[in-house]
């Protein structure tokens, strides 16, 4: 099983639980439900991921 840590500043803010905050209920219970196939599954299905748009292939 995985472990997924978010980002903090050393002040400890923490920018990805402010995006999450900033989403629809629907929303947010859909990133969740990522994260925890991420942390559960040895192989997330590609159909839950996306490649991010202009992003200089990261």
């Amino acid at each position: 099983m995985r472990e997924i840590l978010f980002y903090k500043t050393d002040s400890g803010y923490c920018p990805v639980e402010d995006f999450i905050d900033s989403l629809s209920g629907k929303q947010a219970q859909k990133v969740l439900w990522v994260l925890r196939l991420v942390e559960e599954l040895d192989s997330v299905p590609s159909q839950y991921l996306k490649k991010l748009v202009n992003t200089n292939d990261i």
